[in-house]
């Protein structure tokens, strides 16, 4: 359980910096590269986090190849977890892994103190590494979310990744902003979810391999891949994980032809990932394909009437038409 921490105070201009990460980190040799499913937190009719269907949902993760996973994204209602219910995922997935796989802690929230305390309490439990969003609730200019980056990159020595999502949540990490943020050598990729597909272009012209950079828009996977993303912060892989990693490894192989194929299959699918609704919508995906429940917890509720009917027929055409890999 959560006891007292200690602030780490780090100094970035310091050469022994790099040194001290590079010792602590627990896989301090893991790339942010491949495939990354922003994991769902499956309830129980009793709104208790369902551990059995979790784990039967990472193993057919980890069967299919994925290359790590994050918890408690906004996929993984992060907005309704507790603390506690987050320790339990982190080290419950800790353990399965067994160091076999990064796993990656989400942070979303308001105030700096409280990112700064799950910074380190991520690092207590036995995260590998930290995707980070912009403080959430008040909208922060451009410098009050550097130096709220700054301040939780200067309490924790994991692998920090910069999440970036102005159209669900309305701050731009702008290329001046990241330039600022590249002197921290463990902010060290970028979730890119702009929805610009240009700006991978710019952030590879600005920063070369300085960031990496991974899709987290399901429906610009291919494109975003061919223009260099390194992977792919994934939706859809919770409910189809062979046939998201499939994908990702032919572009990633030069078989573009083969990828698209299966990326226009999956199109229909692709999509429910950036709606309001995507939790509902993907969980009823996964509980199709048997990895996953439709439970989720309130003020959500489970999809009901014609929007249910018609975005089961989505997912029900798209499992019968499922392409043999």
């Amino acid at each position: 359980m959560i006891g007292k921490t200690l602030i780490l105070s780090l100094h970035f201009s310091t050469p022994n910096f790099c040194l001290c990460l590079k010792k602590q980190n627990n896989m301090s040799s893991f790339q942010w590269k491949g495939v990354f499913p922003a994991l769902l937190t499956p309830f129980d009719a009793n709104d208790q986090v369902d551990l059995a269907m979790y784990e039967k949902n990472l193993n057919a993760q980890v069967e299919a190849g994925i290359h790590g996973i994050i918890i408690g994204g906004s996929l993984g209602e992060a907005s309704t977890l507790t603390l506690d219910e987050k320790e339990l995922l982190v080290r419950f997935s800790v353990k399965k892994l067994a160091g076999k796989l990064p796993v990656i802690m989400n942070i979303a929230e308001g105030s700096t103190k409280e990112a700064i305390q799950q910074a380190i309490l991520a690092k207590e439990w036995g995260a590998d590494g930290i995707m980070l969003l912009p403080p959430m609730r008040y909208k922060a200019d451009d410098r009050e979310v550097v130096e709220f980056f700054k301040a939780v990159a200067a309490n924790t020595d994991l692998p920090i990744m910069i999440y970036n999502n102005p159209v669900d949540y309305k701050i731009d990490v702008t290329l001046d902003m990241f330039q600022e943020l590249s002197f921290i050598p463990h902010i060290n990729a970028i979730k890119e979810s702009t929805r610009d597909v240009t700006n991978i272009t710019r952030l590879k012209n600005r920063f070369g391999d300085r960031f990496a950079v991974l899709c987290g828009v399901d429906p610009l996977t291919v494109e975003e891949l061919a223009l260099g993303a390194d992977g792919l912060v994934a939706g859809l892989v919770d409910a189809f994980p062979k046939e998201t990693v499939v994908m990702y490894n032919l572009v990633k192989e030069g078989k573009l032809e083969e990828a698209i194929k299966i990326y226009r299959w999956f199109m229909p699918l692709l999509e429910l990932d950036i709606h309001p609704k995507l939790v509902q919508y993907i969980k009823l995906a996964a509980a199709q394909t048997g990895i996953g429940s439709e439970h989720v917890r309130a003020p959500r509720l489970p999809l009901v009437g014609e929007e249910r009917e018609r975005i089961l027929k989505v997912i029900n055409d798209g499992i019968a038409t499922r392409p043999i890999l």
